[in-house]
């Protein structure tokens, strides 16, 4: 049985069509650098990088990550990872404290069909991650202030100044010393206020008058003799 011209041209569509497809589907399951993408968050106070790998072939990637300076690589970040990816994305993460607007490399191998950098680099955020402040022990909180409107508790009677408490003078004398006699003063006791210097005085003047009557009963002897 012999086949048509139509038959033959049928055929090689056919075939064409399905080498088409079969390239196609080929190419939609091969790894390729547009199914890897990077991100840099925040995992509470701490800094991370994810890769995420969306190969649906699920080709072994190996992922390494470098901190850029001035377009030169400055560290790497860590120990290269590898990742196997799925349709709906796998994940790996790599821990890095990263400052704002940083820019970092990512590359991508996976075996012979990808070997390159993702494009663009990864840029980090503005903003750093936030912090964590430690909540106060209660030790460490402050007591509620007082009501500031509240006078102060006083006492009835004034506390005397220490001007007024030093200049009064005691009522009574500490020790048991008695107390000197009424009338009598410190010259009292060495014989200045004392009637000493009375009685020396008409002892003076006793002296005198004796005196003068024995020189006037001398000289009226002497007269008398002389008649």
């Amino acid at each position: 049985m012999s086949i048509s011209r139509r038959s033959v041209r049928i055929l090689g569509v056919a075939s064409a069509s399905a080498a088409l497809a079969l390239g196609f589907a080929g190419n939609a399951l091969a790894c390729n650098i547009s199914e890897f993408s990077a991100e840099a968050t925040c995992d509470g106070s701490n800094g991370v990088i994810t890769v995420t790998d969306k190969d649906a072939s699920a080709t072994e990637a190996t992922i390494t990550v470098f901190l850029e300076n001035n377009g030169s690589d400055a560290k790497q970040i860590g120990e290269a990872q590898t990742v196997k990816g799925s349709a709906k994305g796998e994940i790996v993460t790599f821990a890095e404290n990263w400052q704002p607007n940083a820019t970092y490399r990512v590359h991508v191998k996976a075996s012979n069909k990808v070997d390159e950098d993702i494009t663009p680099s990864l840029t980090t955020p503005s903003k750093a991650c936030e912090t964590e402040s430690p909540s106060p022990t209660p030790s460490e909180t402050s007591p509620a202030p007082s009501d500031s409107t509240t006078p102060p508790a006083e006492s009835d009677t004034p506390t005397p100044s220490a001007t007024e408490s030093s200049s009064t003078a005691p009522a009574t004398t500490t020790d048991n010393a008695p107390s000197p006699a009424a009338g009598s003063s410190n010259l009292a006791e060495t014989g200045a206020n004392s009637n000493t210097g009375m009685i020396a005085g008409i002892a003076g003047a006793l002296v005198v008058v004796g005196g003068g009557a024995v020189y006037f009963g001398m000289r009226r002897r002497g007269a008398a003799n002389g008649r």
